[in-house]
Formats: structure tokens, sequence, C-alpha cells
């Protein structure tokens, strides 16, 4: 997969109206600063134009499928419609199915839970938790990271060939690394597992976002994201793909709604027919709302014209790179080089730095919201850190004093929200904070590095 930007002019597009975007915070050395929201990979804002959406139907709200009343019967399209809405966005074909969930996580847990008995599972170490720890029922094998999107190829076609060739395979993997950002080459992956008898899901929780995603160009059997990363809130996600699997699976949750018809048998016990349908997998009362917000940014990044935002992103994304290389002092971690094409997420560490104390001082003292840690991607992590994967640690900060080394990272992110006066104060707060160092005392307090507000006297 790569990132073309041919043709586009960035300055076309401004970036997309998003809430929170005006919202100031203050500065422990003084004054208040207008929020620069570089934490997209986390949860990205909630577009204008969603929450706009969302508060023009929140007084027709309604319970969906079963209600005679006109609300009722309205929330129900607006569900079902939703559903082709993410189909024609994710470029389903006609076969496949749309599930709505909770998150990624909740839709790789339901994929797990339907995958045939006696399946082998192969997923790389690179992968988000989600996406590496929901096959615990499956035979699995972890990949070693690859250095090249070639070797990502290579290993996994060597790891199918030694496989038996006769039960059932799925492989896992990210479109876009939530700690680099660097695009894996997804329908190289997909060609080398069918080739092997193997199926693949696709987690896009980090590439939906930012970059457009086709089931069929891609050739992948399933495509898993989360509505947080779309700039849709609410806590709602989708599993898109093959029916087959999901339709001969037991119902991931059981209840109303997954259940087409319950009678009780002469010996007690109940008889129920479960739907074939993506109802199957969506027992209780659904997130209507969630559903219609995912529905909403799909509709609002294809028609901003994705091109032009991707276009623009990847302006952002190379300045980004080059402020950071002026910095002698910061290392940016990458799996596959520096030429290998990304979406807006990169991570780095800084000499002489606790990743939490640099972060801590970007939120204090420039108003700049990153992250720091693992970012629940553990062996990823320790692996670009260069130190033993199987080495323990949080997604949050260890504990360690400002000034202490860590084995932890900093990672800024940003998509098609992003002002460019954020993206400039970064790449000035990073250079201050190298050169001058921190205006601030800070302690570590309850694992996490903050302003030590009792110490008025900078430093």
């Amino acid at each position: 997969m790569s990132v073309s930007t041919a043709a586009l002019d960035p300055s076309v597009c401004a970036p997309l109206p998003v809430l929170g975007q005006d919202v100031t915070v203050p500065l422990v050395t003084g004054g208040e600063v207008t929020y620069a929201a570089l934490d997209y990979a986390a949860s990205a804002p909630a577009l204008q134009r969603v929450w706009d959406d969302v508060a023009a139907y929140a007084p027709y709200y309604g319970s969906v499928h079963r209600g005679a009343g006109y609300l009722s019967q309205l929330s129900t399209d607006l569900f079902e419609n939703s559903r082709r809405t993410v189909a024609e966005f994710l470029g389903c074909r006609p076969e496949d199915q749309v599930v709505f969930t909770r998150s990624t996580t909740d839709s790789l847990n339901l994929l797990a839970a339907a995958i045939p008995a006696n399946c082998q599972v192969f997923v790389y170490e690179t992968e988000h938790h989600a996406s590496l720890l929901p096959w615990r029922n499956a035979q699995v094998t972890y990949l070693n990271a690859p250095r090249t999107p070639a070797q990502a190829v290579e290993t996994l076609e060597r790891a199918l060939a030694d496989r038996d060739p006769y039960g059932p395979a799925l492989v896992c993997v990210t479109g876009a690394s939530n700690v680099t950002g660097e695009l894996w080459p997804v329908k190289e992956l997909a060609a080398a597992a069918h080739a092997h008898g193997a199926r693949i899901v696709l987690d896009a929780a980090q590439l939906a976002p930012h970059h457009p995603v086709d089931i069929a160009e891609l050739d992948v059997d399933w495509v898993a994201f989360s509505g947080h990363k779309l700039y849709a809130p609410f806590g709602s996600g989708v599993l898109a793909g093959r029916a087959d699997w999901l339709q001969a699976a037991d119902p991931y949750l059981a209840g109303g709604g997954a259940s087409r018809k319950v009678a009780r048998r002469a010996d007690g016990g109940v008889d129920v027919d479960w739907h074939t349908t993506a109802a199957r997998h969506e027992a209780g009362s659904p997130n209507v709302i969630g559903v219609y917000s995912i529905a909403s940014a799909c509709k609002a990044l294809t028609e901003a014209g994705f091109d032009n935002l991707v276009a623009r992103e990847q302006e952002l994304v190379s300045r980004v790179r080059e402020g950071l290389a002026e910095v002698p002092e910061v290392q940016v971690l990458s799996l596959f080089g520096d030429d290998a094409p990304r979406v807006g997420v990169i991570s780095f560490v800084v000499r002489g730095w606790n990743s939490s104390h640099f972060a801590a001082a970007l939120s204090a003292e420039y108003g700049i919201g990153v992250r720091d840690g693992l970012f629940c991607a553990h062996p990823l992590v320790r692996t670009l850190l260069g130190s033993d994967p199987q080495d323990p640690g949080e997604c949050g900060a260890p504990e360690a004093e400002p000034g202490e080394r860590s084995l932890n990272a900093i990672r800024v992110s940003f998509g098609a929200g992003t002002p460019d006066e954020h993206i400039d104060r970064f790449l000035r707060a990073v250079t201050e904070l190298v050169r001058e160092g921190a205006q601030w005392k800070y302690r570590t307090e309850d694992g996490r590095c903050v302003p030590d507000r009792g110490e008025a006297a900078q430093v």
C-alpha cells in the first residue's frame, strides 16, 4: 500500500472543523493557550459535522427494529442506512456483512470467537494489543517484527508454508502502525495468505482515519476499525467482511435481536433460531447514535475529498519529520526506514529525557497533548527501543523520575482536523525543551510525571 500525493494540492484542503478547536488550557508558566490536540491515534476529536448530525437526530431517537412507532421506524431506517454507508465507505463486496461493535478490540474479539475449531492464527509481534491478544482459543504463531515490507511478506509466506495445509488459518495484520504510522503491505500479505489457503483480517484502526480502505481492492477477508479514531465518538466500531464464519459461529452475545425465534421444548428446554444476518452478533439494543456518528464521519471524509485530506496530512508528516530531524537528540522510531510511507503517527525518544517528563512538559508549558508510554504495543516498542521484547511494561508511564531513562516513547499524532499552528508549536516546543530544558519542576505521582505545583520557583 502506498500514499500518493501526485497532482494534489494540499493548500486547497483546509483542516476539517472539529470539536474542541477553540478550547483553551492553563499553562504552569502563566496564562492560557489554545489546546493543541496531537493525540489523534488514541482518540481523534469529533468532526463538527458529526456532532451536528447527531444533534439534529437526537430528538427523534428511538429503539430500532422492533418498534411500531414513528420514531422507532425512523431510527431503524437510519441504523440500516448507516450500515450501507459504512459498506460503501469500505468498498465492501455484495456478499459482505457489516457488523456494528463497540470498538476495534470488540470487533477482533468477535472474530476470534467465530473462527472455526483448530484454526491457526498468524499475527506479528508488532500488532496493537487489540489484534495481538484476542486469539486465546486458537493455535497462535507470533511472527517476529520485519524490517522491510518485503520481509513481512516473506516471513508470513514461510510461516504459512510450514503449517498444516488442511486446517483453517487466519492472518491478522495492521494497516498502519499505531506506533510508527508506517503502512503495511496489506495487499501483498492478503495475496500470500490466500495463496496458502488462509484468510486475513485487517486492523484498520489507524488506517481508516488517514487513508481510504477498500476491502475488495485490498482483497482482505475482514476489516475492523473504531469510530472514536474516525472522528466519531460514542463507543462504536465495525467488523466488515465475509459472512460464512460469522454465520456458522454461535452469537457473540446471546439475547434479543440476535434471535429470530425462541420456543420452549417439551422437556422444558429452549430452542433458538438465530439470525444469519449481521443481527446474529448484535444482540441487545444497539448504539444507534454511535452507529450514526460513524456513518456521518464516513460521509464527511468522502465529501471533503479523501485524496486531498491524505495530501495535506502527508505535508504535515513531512514537516514534522523534517523538524524533528533538525534536533540531533531526537530519535524517531521506525521499522521500515525513513522512506517508508506512513500516516500522521510518529513516535520518538529524546536523549537525556524521560519520555513521561518530556510529554508532561509539552502539556504543562505549551498546551500540547501527546501520548507517552508503550501505546498498548509493548513488544513492538521494546523492539524499536532495542530492549528485550519480553521486558515487562505498562501502557502508561513507568515509575521513573524526571531525567531518568525510561523504556517508553513519545507519540505525536494528527489528522484531518489539525491546524498548521499546532504542528509549528509542537516543533518549536521540542526544540526549546531540548535546547533550554523545562521551565518547571516535575515529580512522579501515581506513575505519571506532573508539574510540581508545590514548588513555585522555576528552574
